[in-house]
């Protein structure tokens, strides 16, 4: 395919048997099993090309290759993969009504936030909308954790108290309810990784539907303002809960709606994309010129939330095309196979591994308890003395600890 194929390949000269590969260094994420075989008869990298960039006020943007070494691809997969299967297991929870609530999924646009975590640091912040779960993820949490955050046990990230919009990690500000509030929120992070002079940056992340709020814009004046190190990330999978990007924005280049700050629009369905505009941003915002605005142009694969069939509005066909020619997995898959940096098999034993810590994961979290009453009023401020919170009626108390 044009602007995917791999321009040279590189073997290495050891001849060492291959094991156990770990495939992400993050808590939560198993390592994955994969026949021995020689490294000889892998390529250890390739380097690919990648759909130009669109900039705005900006002379020069990401480039236009991208190196993919063998084990940043089994990486890259596996997280992608274990993402996309907790997803359709979350699904399949919520129609059972194990899951209840509110629950918005995240598969079709798992190369965004792999191919955003790929190109920062886990010490630097992030914050995004209710769309939370893969994040969650990429940012520490386990499976089980989410799925039974999901199911409100106890032992979820957010002690079963959060559900699916309400999800917390190190250095993850979670997924937020109200529409576009946690732009402000995470231009507020950016100003204390400048105030307290880190080399850090915030992530803040929001939807096209959230694009429009007039909060957003307030934050960018803020932002330029005082060259605070955020990069503001619209994450456009081309609906607002049901509408049409076009039925919805007069002007649909969210990239240059930061007007005064640089922007990037990016193809959203490739992780080395992402990956590459996620450094050069990073590299702009540590380097002191103020925050800069990307685009990543995505799908989501179900409706908006597990209420919305997903039907209405757009065809069948629609989402079955983008699934056959865009789908980030699979394009991430051919890659790999056609330029020699794994095999169908291989890729076929994580699939396998995949799917067992899921089904794991999802009995973790239909069996594990519910949390008790008493446990309510708990964290409501942070390293605070305890103190009392009323309960269902006046007469029952209940004591906050932080």
């Amino acid at each position: 395919m044009a602007g995917r194929r791999a321009l040279q390949t590189k073997r290495p000269a050891r001849q060492a048997t291959l094991g156990n590969v770990v495939c992400a260094p993050r808590a939560g994420v198993a390592r994955v099993v994969v026949a021995s075989r020689n490294y000889a008869d892998f390529a250890s990298e390739a380097t690919f090309e990648i759909k130009k960039h669109d900039l705005h006020r900006l002379e020069e943007g990401p480039p236009t290759t991208a190196v993919l070494t063998r084990e940043q691809g089994l990486q890259y997969y596996k997280t992608m993969q274990t993402i996309r299967r907790m997803e359709l297991k979350a699904d399949q929870l919520y129609k059972q009504k194990i899951i209840r609530g509110f629950c918005h999924l995240y598969d079709g646009q798992e190369a965004c936030c792999v191919g955003i975590e790929a190109g920062i640091n886990l010490t630097d912040h992030l914050i995004t909308a209710y769309r939370a779960h893969g994040f969650t993820y990429t940012r520490g949490a386990s499976v089980r954790e989410i799925l039974a955050e999901l199911t409100g046990r106890v032992g979820g990230c957010a002690k079963g108290k959060g559900g699916s919009m309400h999800m917390y990690a190190k250095n993850f500000y979670g997924g937020n309810g109200i529409v576009g509030a946690q732009v402000p929120l995470g231009a507020g992070i950016a100003l204390a990784c400048k105030y307290f002079g880190k080399d850090e940056i915030c992530l803040t992340l929001y939807g096209d539907g959230a694009a429009n709020q007039g909060q957003i814009f307030e934050t960018y004046n803020m932002a330029a303002l005082w060259k605070l190190p955020c990069i503001f990330i619209c994450e456009n999978n081309r609906y607002g809960m049901g509408t049409s990007v076009e039925r919805a924005a007069a002007s649909t280049d969210y990239y240059k709606r930061g007007d005064y700050i640089p922007g990037i629009r990016v193809d959203g369905m490739d992780v080395l994309a992402v990956r590459e505009a996620t450094k050069f941003a990073a590299d702009h915002c540590r380097s002191g010129k103020g925050p800069i605005v990307m685009e990543l142009q995505t799908y989501r694969y179900h409706g908006h939330s597990m209420s919305d069939p997903g039907v209405s509005y757009r065809t069948r066909e629609e989402i079955q095309e983008v699934r056959s020619k865009s789908d980030p997995i699979t394009l991430l898959k051919d890659r790999m196979v056609n330029n020699n940096l794994a095999s169908v098999e291989e890729l076929k034993e994580i699939d396998v591994e995949v799917r067992k810590e899921i089904e794991d994961a999802a009995q973790f979290a239909t069996n594990d308890p519910e949390p008790p009453l008493e446990e309510l009023g708990n964290y409501i401020y942070y390293k605070e003395p305890p103190f009392e919170v009323r309960g269902p009626n006046q007469w029952i108390r209940y004591k906050s600890v932080g």
